[in-house]
């Protein structure tokens, strides 16, 4: 039996495909998250998936339809997250002297000193200080050396960044 899919589901084809960049630490919380939905979470949604039938008539049984609903969320999940574990590629951190994944650069961006790490989109932060190779800034740094400028359109101007530092 076919799944019908869901238009959500038909956008996001196209967001998964190719290479997925991530850190060893990246990919072992993948890692870890499939086996906590395999091991505790999705034995559960199936014992309410059963225990909910027993109350009867499905069509007006919401406790039902919500545990089937849960079930189904976790059964994708799981689906998403063997796919990403296939299309993993992990980097390391490199001592190069250009911007590569994995390298922290100090930056300079009016007077001020800014710390980021680049990752694969998948493990980006930008709060924590963990940059996308593909988000604007992190694009621009790519394959720069310490001294380079660069420079990140944004809604306010144009912002220059220094490079001081990479490790």
């Amino acid at each position: 039996m076919r799944l019908p899919i869901r238009k959500s589901e038909r956008l996001k084809i196209h967001q998964d495909e190719g290479p997925l960049n991530l850190t060893q630490t990246g990919l072992q919380k993948i890692k870890d998250e499939l086996a906590d939905i395999k091991s505790h979470q999705l034995p559960q949604a199936i014992e309410d998936v059963k225990r909910t039938a027993e109350f009867g008539d499905f069509s007006e049984n919401a406790e039902y339809q919500e545990a089937k609903g849960r079930m189904r969320r976790l059964h994708n999940r799981v689906i998403k997250l063997e796919e990403q574990i296939k299309r993993a590629v992990v980097f390391e951190k490199n001592q190069s002297q250009t911007v590569q994944l994995g390298s922290t650069v100090i930056i300079e961006v009016e007077k001020n000193k800014k710390t980021f790490e680049i990752v694969g989109p998948h493990e980006a932060n930008p709060v924590r200080g963990r940059i996308s190779n593909v988000s604007p800034l992190g694009s621009a740094l790519m394959n720069k050396t310490v001294g380079d400028a660069v420079t990140v359109k944004t809604q306010n101007g144009d912002v220059i960044y220094s490079i001081i530092k990479i490790s």
